[in-house]
């Protein structure tokens, strides 16, 4: 049962990560210091989806589960859970570069906003 727990934490986690890479530039428009933690996890989840590694937190979720007599799944949370949400297909390496491009874009329009606010100050 706690490894199931465990597992479910670790999905959260995950989720609030993929979360914050995406969308925690504007976060930074409210507080700038986490410039410095937001900028190291957005170049992160980008090259997650540019060269296709898994992030350690697919692994580690599987492993907990195994360990709760659950089964882990292949592939990478992406895959597993937001492919699947969003594109039922399933995942290809055009489709990883997409979702990265996205995250690149997203944070890359957020930053400008905030270096142009920065400098009229």
């Amino acid at each position: 049962m706690i490894w199931s727990l465990l597992a479910a934490a670790v999905l959260l986690l995950h989720a609030a990560f993929i979360a914050f890479v995406v969308l925690g530039g504007l976060l930074v428009l409210r507080w700038p210091r986490l410039v410095w933690l937001h900028l190291p996890c957005a170049i992160w989840g980008s090259l997650i989806e540019f060269t296709g590694w898994l992030c350690p937190l697919t692994p580690l979720e599987n492993a907990l589960r195994a360990r709760g007599g659950g089964s882990g799944y292949s592939g990478g949370f992406v895959q597993h859970y937001v492919t699947a949400l969003l594109y039922p297909a399933g995942l290809t390496r055009t489709t990883q570069w997409l979702l990265g491009a996205l995250v690149v874009a997203v944070n890359a329009l957020v930053y400008a906003r905030l270096l142009r606010r920065h400098a009229g100050a």
